[in-house]
């Protein structure tokens, strides 16, 4: 980790913060772990002599950007990631924070995982790490876990990650008994009866390649379902890994109709489809599966009109125990803390959302759902930082990557759009030749 300074300042890169209306070329100065200033360039004066000072024309510099939606594996699986390799690898993702999925081993169902979870973060020092506990007791479905324990501990928000919650019943009151604590429900949308012993995205390539499908109806019947427990409950829900085009429509009308929703998509499911399966590509192998051009479509379209709140990336490192074997024993899942960014930058590129619609979807939006630090450059604000080269290409390369895994679909890509300098808490936790 690069050596902290007392005084930063970062000067002439293109300040965008949606939160404060400003996107336009300014400097900002850092001190304390603090923002002291943000000013038009060139004019804050009588800086201390240890000031380090970045030049960053040509730069976007944005709010530190935050990942709700990771997994680092410990405690239970080191071998594939631990909090600080996960850390490091969000710092060089130009991730300020992460919020980690509790399907580790043991389950964080307790304040002793959580607890254990903000030590190991605390010790590593290069991202906020916020735990989110299981909804019920080792994510098994049948009963609620220790919500009041958890949330004194530290944990943000609650699920079931990598399982559904199949009760209906468990499942409203896991709505009911996490508002009383302030507590987020984060679904993850699966109909395991239509599911099960599924590996890919059902249709025409899953019959030609001889693999078992999953049908969108399996992430579309839990959407609705959990859409209609939160409008009966008055209660707020979170769909992760949003994936398909009916999903986007559920949620679409759901918040016409006052439910109060947010929910997320992740890189792959807008820059990949089933095709990139093809040939028994178990790096593409991930739950929900990859699906078609259609689904990625609408993924696109909910992002730009605000139907989709969040761009997660679901990162799930996994070793080449668990990916290098026959596509139906494949474990699901690719690591993204690294590609967010370039993968993200293309959509702009390409027309479908304006950068600072990036910026919500990857730090005001993930802060404000979460009820987390960040989101703006407002003065007197933390000073978690995000400084992107937008133009900077680079072949992503296994030797390069700071995960502990190398599970990527996207190794040898050549990607545009590189986060060059992490700021976390006013230290630097990343800086790429900058």
């Amino acid at each position: 980790m690069t050596a902290s300074t007392d005084v930063i300042l970062l000067r002439g890169g293109r300040v965008i913060d949606p939160v404060n209306g400003v996107d336009g070329v300014c400097d900002l100065l850092l001190a304390d772990g603090r923002i002291k200033a943000v000013a038009p360039s060139g004019t804050i004066a009588d800086l201390p002599a240890e000031t380090k000072v970045y030049e960053l024309a040509g730069k976007l510099v944005c709010p530190g950007f935050i990942d709700m939606h990771v997994h680092l594996r410990e405690p239970g699986e080191e071998y594939k990631e631990t909090i600080e390799t996960g850390s490091r690898a969000a710092a060089a993702g130009g991730f300020t924070a992460v919020a980690c999925m509790p399907n580790t081993k043991p389950v964080n169902d307790n304040l002793a995982v959580t607890s254990l979870i903000l030590a190991k973060a605390a010790l590593a020092g290069l991202a906020r790490v916020y735990p989110v506990g299981a909804i019920s007791k080792t994510s098994q479905g049948e009963s609620l876990a220790e919500f009041g324990e958890m949330r004194q501990a530290g944990v943000v928000a609650v699920t079931d990650d990598g399982l559904p919650v199949n009760n209906s019943q468990l499942m409203r009151r896991a709505l009911e008994y996490a508002g009383s604590h302030g507590l987020l429900v984060i679904s993850h949308a699966e109909e395991m009866a239509l599911s099960r012993n599924g590996v890919m995205n059902d249709g025409a390539l899953a019959t030609r390649l001889g693999l078992r499908g999953i049908p969108g109806a399996a992430e579309e019947i839990m959407v609705y379902r959990d859409l209609a427990l939160a409008g009966y409950t008055k209660r707020p829900i979170h769909i992760a890994h949003v994936s398909t085009r009916e999903s986007v429509s559920l949620i679409r009308r759901a918040k016409e109709k006052g439910i109060r929703v947010t929910a997320e998509t992740a890189p792959h499911y807008f820059t990949l489809t089933e095709e990139a399966v093809d040939n028994y590509n178990t790096r593409a192998k991930m739950n929900p599966p990859l699906r078609t051009a259609d689904d990625v479509a609408a993924i696109c379209a909910g992002l730009h009109d605000g139907t989709l709140d969040a761009i997660a990336t679901d990162h799930a490192p996994h070793s080449e125990l668990e990916k290098e074997v026959e596509f139906d024993l494949a474990a699901n899942g690719i690591i993204g803390l690294e590609t967010a960014v370039p993968l993200a930058l293309a959509l702009v590129r390409q027309g479908k959302i304006d950068i600072g619609r990036l910026v919500e979807l990857m730090s005001v939006n993930p802060a404000h759902i979460l009820g987390v630090v960040g989101g703006s450059l407002a003065e007197g604000g933390v000073a978690d930082v995000t400084v992107i080269d937008p133009e900077k290409k680079f072949v992503f390369k296994e030797e390069d990557i700071h995960s502990k895994s190398k599970n990527s679909p996207f190794l040898g890509s050549q990607l545009q759009g590189k986060a060059v300098l992490t700021i976390m808490g006013g230290r630097v936790t990343y800086g790429d030749g900058i």
